[in-house]
């Protein structure tokens, strides 16, 4: 006996399987051999797309011809003579025009010979005739789901477990459809101790174990409270620490895996003396802080500081009990807050001063087909770093300035209202890269106006792939567009990011036509308008067609969403790649997305509850669909007219099919509605290709069953695809729902459960009456934005493209501070700008002269001093000043034209009160400058 001991700190991922299914038979396609054994025999009836037997069966195989058939090789029938011979009083049809076997009449038995005790067996049927309940009768076979021995008018997926050694027999109570058949190793039987069983309900809070037994049943169990795992043969035991009885799992387990919790974020060290602000909550987040204190008395308004720079006032809001900052446009690093009350006349409180340290900023993950495409200009207003590209434009965005902000736009002259600025840019001369920043709660009446009547605003460029240089984006948790969405025409380089959209006019964001690199990340997508029927929800979520080509999608939450993503049309006329990573599709019916002649990389999303299907593939698209994890999925793929659609009446779509490739996806907690048909198992008819590796290609012999077409093996070219790291799929449930996962930040201020109440679960795709009243009955707790209507200081100094062009806003140098703040300040140049205001840089930047180690933290960002360069800085006192080069280098400089030199990778110095100007005196790159009191 093997025991493994849980060193969870260690173990990303064990699988324990079971051998594959040993015994499969799929009803959904005829061979052509076949065929011609049964025209060639005439015992054998052809009718409407299927062939009839019209002899007497007793425990026989089907047989044509003299051969066995392969459609039912291995399994024997007892069946009475018809009554004649014709196809309508046949009491066994093999209808391949409608994907199934037929068994005509009662008493028709199929036999599965040879069976063992213990063995599961997954039988999909229906009932003959339409709204009569119908069923099969089985012996030796224990029921464990379905309608075994009972009836049903639905379409049903039943399970048993073989009772003995020997044959199972399944006998039509009246006429019914057979889709398939399955016999899985080992049992289905539950824990030998099912009622004091120590599995728990999934839990992503906690890392966890799961059990997936042939069954698709899934069992969890917190790691913490197992002590061991032992694994004897295909029999496994779980231990739980606290001594109770051992869970036995005897021959029933399909994969046994671990799944690590999910992140919650870190918070910053907080220093919030007494009689100061008092700062309650503070945490980096992805290219952003934010901190969140108790109003102070007698404060007029605030000042925020992040690494000594003072952030814009729009970014300050206050709340019923609360006030918040977030600060936007982080490179990924460590920052610093400090928060201090302002009183009436502007004046800052003396003693109010509160800080936060050590505050852990990462990036957005750029991965993905639009990122790809951009290369290094970025998407949208900022750079690939994270930062605002050089001369960005910044706008708050309120229900009260949506009509009011004002710009010049070249080519266009003043614009006032966010769609005329939109607008303006459609002239197509106004490159500037432009942040809209949304606060709170923003309605369609308070725009100014919109420029599609279908959708809401406009970003249209002048022509096809027209670069717009655009961010839309939220500030905070709570940033909300309510009664209207977006429509992307001609447009290039655009990004949604951090707000929700609620109740949009048609589609929440439409890319239309002929758009490239768009990035659409960290949204939260709810209902549009209630139109009735498959309206009920809204139209589309986010559709894309029309060659619009290289984009992404990624980290959003569609919530209950019915029809989340169409992508593509059936006029596109060139390769159009785009992505989906990370999103969580929640308690949503369909298309997620549905696929029309696009390639399609679908990775690490998480399917939760999704009612009709997952991934939908036609019109001859490629997807690729990778490490996803299905939690409740009953079609988690599909193929048009093939495997999965084609059995019953269909559920999918009539058009001709798309070939998907499959590769490490779990299927987690599968109801009776299940169904996935691999390649693997009938290569005609299939939902998938399961790939047995990430890089393997599917063959060009691998067609639709209808449209004859291949998969184009996009994912496996070099030149096509993006570099990305795929997470394990066991832990996409806990990413995609922590802290960095899908939706805005804190997962937004809308809070809902979905309960299985009022005919709405896992397998209803009905409308939410009361999520969509909660929708309709939004409204922001937003009491106040300081400084609304003001002008923003931020401007970007990155080196991002985009050409400069009318009023920013406000400037921003990077320096210029006349009065040297109290205690240490460490300036580093991280998003090539300088974090501290004391600090006036003249000069380029760079990331690759190497890292400088300062303060047990690495910097990859500098300053090269060339002969142009200059850092100028003014102290208002004494001050011991620390220049940090590369780690390689020894320092070397010029401080008020005087060179200095050291034998390490620093120089330190003491400097008077005054104005001071570091200039070249060798080769050297300055990764940052630190300032302390002198003792």
């Amino acid at each position: 006996m093997k025991k493994i001991q849980l060193f969870l700190t260690l173990l990303l991922c064990m699988v324990f399987a079971s051998a594959d299914a040993q015994q499969n038979w799929n009803f959904a396609s005829m061979s052509q051999a076949d065929k011609d054994l049964c025209a060639a025999d005439a015992n054998w009836v052809l009718g409407t797309d299927r062939y009839c037997y019209t002899k007497e069966l007793t425990e026989a195989a089907l047989v044509a011809n003299g051969v066995e058939l392969s459609y039912a090789k291995g399994l024997k029938f007892t069946a009475s003579a018809p009554s004649d011979n014709t196809e309508g009083k046949a009491k066994i049809r093999l209808n391949y025009g409608s994907s199934r076997m037929e068994l005509n009449g009662t008493n028709v038995t199929i036999i599965i010979p040879g069976l063992t005790a213990g063995q599961t067996v997954t039988v999909s049927c229906m009932t003959g005739k339409n709204g009569v309940a119908r069923g099969l009768n089985v012996t030796n076979l224990t029921p464990v789901s379905g309608s075994f021995n009972s009836t049903s008018t639905e379409k049903q997926t039943n399970v048993g477990t073989v009772t003995a050694d020997g044959d199972v027999q399944l006998s039509a109570s009246a006429g019914m459809y057979v889709y398939s058949i399955e016999v899985g190793e080992g049992g289905g039987t539950d824990p030998v101790n099912p009622s004091t069983g120590s599995n728990v309900a999934m839990n992503m809070n906690k890392n966890q174990m799961r059990v997936t037994l042939n069954t698709n049943d899934v069992k969890y169990y917190n790691t913490e409270s197992v002590s061991s795992v032992n694994i004897n043969g295909g029999n496994i035991t779980v231990n739980p620490a606290n001594g109770n009885a051992a869970d036995v799992y005897e021959g029933n387990v399909k994969n046994l895996a671990f799944a690590k919790a999910k992140d919650g974020g870190q918070s910053g060290d907080i220093d919030s003396p007494a009689g100061a602000v008092q700062i309650s909550e503070s945490k980096g987040w992805l290219e952003s802080v934010y901190a969140k204190w108790t109003p102070y008395s007698g404060a007029e308004s605030y000042n925020v500081y992040c690494n000594d720079k003072k952030i814009d006032e729009q970014l300050i809001r206050l709340y019923p009990s609360f006030v918040r900052a977030d600060v936007l446009g982080l490179a990924a690093g460590t920052y610093n807050l400090k928060v201090v009350a302002v009183d009436k006349d502007g004046n800052e409180i003396a003693g109010s001063a509160s800080t936060v340290s050590n505050l852990q900023v990462k990036n957005y993950s750029r991965e993905g087909f639009a990122h790809f495409h951009s290369k290094s200009v970025g998407v949208g207003a900022y750079n690939n770093d994270g930062t605002l590209k050089k001369g960005a434009k910044v706008f708050y965005v309120t229900a009260k300035t949506a009509k009011t902000i004002s710009t010049e736009v070249k080519g266009a002259g003043t614009c006032t209202g966010i769609q005329a600025i939109i607008d303006g840019y459609q002239k197509g001369e106004d490159k500037t890269p432009i942040a809209f920043r949304f606060i709170g709660l923003v309605k369609k009446d308070n725009l100014d106006k919109v420029s599609s009547s279908s959708e809401g605003l406009q970003i249209k460029g002048k022509s096809e792939y027209s670069e717009m240089n655009m961010t839309f984006e939220g500030v905070g948790d709570d940033a909300t567009v309510h009664g209207f969405g977006f429509l992307c025409r001609y447009a290039k380089g655009v990004e949604f990011r951090n707000f929700a959209i609620m109740r949009c006019m048609d589609d929440c964001i439409s890319l239309d036509t002929r758009n490239a690199e768009i990035w659409i990340h960290n949204m939260d997508f709810f209902y549009g308008p209630n139109g009735g029927g498959d309206h009920a929800k809204g139209d589309g979520t986010v559709d894309l067609k029309d060659d619009s080509q290289y984009l992404t999608f990624s980290y959003n939450r569609f919530w209950d969403t019915g029809k989340s993503s169409l992508c593509g049309m059936k006029s596109e006329t060139q390769p159009n790649y785009i992505t989906y990573h990370h999103n969580w599709f929640d308690h949503c019916d369909s298309r997620c997305p549905r696929v029309r002649t696009m390639s399609v990389h679908v990775w690490n999303n998480y399917f939760d509850y999704v009612a009709k299907y997952g991934v939908g593939s036609t019109t001859g698209s490629s997807v690729f669909v990778e490490n996803n994890y299905f939690r409740g999925t009953n079609r988690p793929m599909m193929s048009s007219q093939q495997g999965t659609d084609a059995t019953g009446d269909g559920t999918f779509s009539g058009e001709k099919g798309g070939i998907i490739k499959s590769f490490g996806n779990v299927f987690a907690e599968n109801s009776k509605y299940f169904s996935f048909i691999t390649y693997q198992k009938n290569n005609t008819s299939f939902d998938a290709y399961e790939a047995s590796s990430r890089d393997e290609q599917i063959p060009a012999s691998v067609k639709t069953l209808v449209g004859g077409t291949s998969y184009d093996n996009f994912d496996t070219n070099s030149s096509l695809m993006y570099s990305y790291a795929a997470d394990a799929a066991e832990d996409v449930p806990a990413i995609v729902t922590g802290f960095y996962g899908a939706g805005r930040i804190n997962h937004g201020d809308f809070t809902w459960t979905f309960e299985d109440i009022d005919g709405h679960n896992s397998a209803s795709y009905a409308y939410d009456a009361k999520l969509g009243s909660a929708l309709d009955n939004y409204k922001t707790t937003l009491v106040k934005v300081y400084g609304e209507g003001g002008s923003s200081t931020e401007t970007g100094s990155g080196s991002g493209s985009g050409e400069t062009g009318g009023e920013t806003g406000g400037t921003e140098t990077g320096g210029g501070s006349t009065e040297t703040p109290e205690g240490t300040v460490l300036c580093t140049f991280t998003g090539k700008t300088p974090s501290s205001s004391i600090f006036t840089v003249t000069g380029n930047y760079s990331t690759s002269k190497g890292t400088a180690t300062i303060d047990g933290n690495v910097y990859d960002t500098c300053v090269k001093m060339e002969s142009s360069t200059s850092i100028d800085f003014t102290l208002s006192e004494s001050k011991k000043v620390t220049i940090y080069f590369a780690d390689t280098e020894t320092a070397s400089i010029k401080i008020d034209g005087t060179k200095k030199k050291g034998s390490e990778s620093s120089y330190t110095e003491t400097l008077a009160a005054g104005a001071h100007k570091l200039t070249k005196a060798d080769s050297r790159n300055v990764f940052g400058i630190k300032l302390e009191p002198v003792e």
